[in-house]
């Protein structure tokens, strides 16, 4: 495995970017009911904040992912092409070989103190979940969010995971000293679907309870309605009843966001859409001719469709480049730089 290329973009083997060398590594396998079947690869990283390429189409400068691979095991995940920087298999491997940067809080909090660190905005869920299983094993949150309260450093937080909820008193102490956002993934409210295309995840209703939980403590969340599937999400029915429950659980927004297949996710999940939609598949031939991404006029139609009931149920889009914060009243602290403007994708 090329191990020293761990890094958010391939890098060339023994350069300055590499983020740690082979002898940091240790493999365990747990033999327990929760993580059967999954490998984790333990490392010491070099470096955990990382500046998102220019030319990414994500809204946010830095991020922070403590974890590589994830056992949510979302056949559409877009990180999968990551784990082939490593020698790992983007299907059943990206799944199952977990890359847990134990040293992230540390590091963290180092990187946070040095003389170069402006305070920029960091996005964490934003490549693979932070909240996926691994984290009731390592809990490396905790640290991180405390690194980011000890220096009023504005964050966000993506997730499809119910673990936040362990975390909501150190949440709400980050944000008495700064800005923090949180949104949590709900692309649709089928089960049939979700059992087959997100099986690693907790069902949609939970998700949707950890949305009430966050609305009961004072905690603004809005929702990631991600991704809409086409052809087995994409009913107006089915939009209907997803914006109708997101809505009830006490969300302060709802963004949607179509299905995209970059490289690597698009071969594993047209792997999956021949197993168990064999008749959709010159449909997606279609739809995603051009790249990774459904055509514009598509994707316009099911975002308007979505802010319409949106608005019908009383909850509207996500105000353009805003994160979704959380509403306690900040005490006297430290100053922080002021956020940058994000939209979670």
């Amino acid at each position: 495995m090329r191990w020293e290329n761990l890094a958010e973009q391939p890098v060339r083997p023994g350069s300055d970017a590499a983020l740690f060398g082979a002898d940091a590594v240790v493999t365990r396998t747990v033999d327990t009911p929760e993580f059967r079947g999954i490998t984790f690869h333990e490392i010491r990283a070099r470096s955990i904040v990382n500046r998102v390429p220019g030319a990414s189409r994500m809204p946010f400068t830095w991020t922070v992912n403590p974890y590589r691979g994830c056992s949510h095991a979302c056949v559409y995940c877009f990180a999968r092409k990551t784990h082939s920087y490593l020698d790992l298999d983007t299907g059943l491997g990206f799944d199952s070989q977990i890359v847990v940067k134990t040293n992230a809080p540390d590091l963290l909090r180092r990187e946070l103190g040095g003389p170069r660190w402006r305070g920029g905005h960091i996005a964490m869920g934003t490549n693979v979940d932070c909240y996926q299983r691994a984290e009731g094993r390592y809990r490396l949150m905790p640290g991180i969010i405390e690194a980011l309260r000890d220096h009023a450093n504005p964050f966000s937080i993506l997730t499809k995971g119910t673990l936040i909820l362990r975390d909501l008193d150190l949440l709400t102490e980050a944000a008495a000293v700064t800005d923090v956002g949180i949104s949590v993934s709900v692309g649709f409210t089928d089960r049939e679907l979700w059992r087959t295309v997100e099986p690693g995840t907790p069902a949609p209703e939970r998700r949707l309870d950890v949305i009430r939980a966050l609305a009961e403590r004072g905690i603004d969340c809005g929702v990631l309605m991600a991704p809409v599937i086409p052809y087995l999400g994409d009913h107006p029915d089915q939009l209907r009843a997803t914006v109708r429950a997101i809505a009830e659980a006490g969300a302060t927004s709802v963004t949607p966001l179509v299905l995209h297949l970059r490289p690597g996710a698009r071969e594993w999940y047209f792997q999956w859409l021949t197993a168990h939609h064999p008749h959709l598949v010159p449909h997606y031939e279609r739809l995603y001719a051009s790249g990774a991404y459904a055509p514009k006029s598509y994707q316009r139609r099911i975002t308007g469709q979505v802010h319409e009931l949106a608005r019908e149920y009383g909850i509207g889009p996500a105000r353009s480049g805003a994160a979704r914060r959380i509403r306690p009243e900040r005490e006297a602290g430290p100053a922080a730089a002021e956020p940058e403007q994000l939209t979670l994708l």
